[in-house]
């Protein structure tokens, strides 16, 4: 099979590892650039093109889209899937995912813990939406942040009415929820392939912070998972429509709650941390699927 892997930056190590991953099993892969990529929109032979030259048939395409380039490189893989080729994750669960906001709603609509959460617009509304959450400390998130970017700890009610206003006076879409402090600084990043959380780690924060993200100083550990735990990362991956993705979970006092559905999950530390080929997991799910054309979303908008 020919596998088109989206990513910008062919040197990461997710990428080098799903390189590696086809070619073991016999496939041929090819990283690209989704910026490089143009695109013919027609009714009739509509392509792709890159670098100047039309794109040959893929059987696969691997988005591994980074959130600044959401808008345009979900747009390439839309046309990827309108020419037949089978996502790993399709575009729509993609756009899902990298709206948090969104992505919380639907969670909440399937029933699956949350951290309780309020979203409003007017300053006017901070007090009542500071209560809603239980009052400080409470954590604010940018909608559109990244890797423990825009995700403030508000220790006192006053620290998060400041910041909360500062955000509002630029313009930015927030959250507020409530600080689960019984995690103490960690969480589970689960990972998820199809309806099976193949593998997962605890990642606790180093001292002083309290965001457990590994590219913020976060160590990396072995964790086993209870059954309610699996269940819960499955049915949210399953809610946002991914077929691979990292799904974030605090352990709290009311039972496992979801932080976040990563749609492009990295591959680094959980197979450093528990040793598996996770890159080869997801290879092996891409084969079965992409023979039967089995999708999550297809024609559901």
């Amino acid at each position: 099979m020919r596998f088109a892997i989206l990513s910008r930056k062919p040197g990461l190590y997710s990428t080098r590892r799903l390189v590696e991953a086809a070619r073991e099993r016999g496939h041929e892969a090819q990283v690209i650039d989704p910026l490089r990529c143009y695109m013919n929109i027609a009714t009739h032979r509509p392509g792709i093109f890159y670098k100047g030259k039309a794109l040959e048939p893929f059987d696969v395409v691997v988005p591994r889209i980074g959130a600044s380039i959401t808008f345009y490189g979900t747009a390439v893989l839309r046309q990827f899937e309108m020419l037949g080729v089978y996502p790993l994750n399709e575009s729509v669960a993609i756009s899902r995912a990298r709206d948090k906001l969104r992505s919380m709603q639907l969670l909440s609509r399937k029933g699956i813990g949350l951290p309780v959460t309020a979203f409003a617009h007017s300053p006017d509304d901070v007090e009542h939406v500071i209560s809603m959450v239980g009052g400080a400390p409470l954590v604010i998130k940018l909608l559109e942040g990244t890797q423990g970017i825009g995700v403030v700890l508000a220790e006192t009610r006053q620290a998060a009415e400041s910041v909360i206003e500062a955000f509002y006076g630029l313009k930015a879409n927030i959250l507020v929820q409530e600080y689960i402090r019984e995690a103490g600084g960690a969480d589970i990043r689960c990972f998820v392939i199809g309806d099976k959380v193949v593998a997962a780690m605890k990642r606790q924060a180093k001292e002083g912070e309290f965001r457990s993200n590994l590219h913020r100083g976060g160590e990396g550990s072995r964790v086993k998972l209870t059954p309610e735990e699996r269940s819960t990362a499955v049915r949210a991956a399953r809610a946002i429509g991914l077929n691979v993705a990292g799904v974030d979970i605090l352990r709290s006092n009311h039972g496992p709650v979801v932080m976040e559905v990563n749609s492009t999950p990295g591959l680094e530390g959980i197979e450093e941390v528990t040793g598996l080929d996770i890159a080869g997991l997801m290879m092996e799910f891409a084969e079965k699927n992409a023979k039967a054309n089995r999708t999550r979303t297809r024609g559901k908008g």
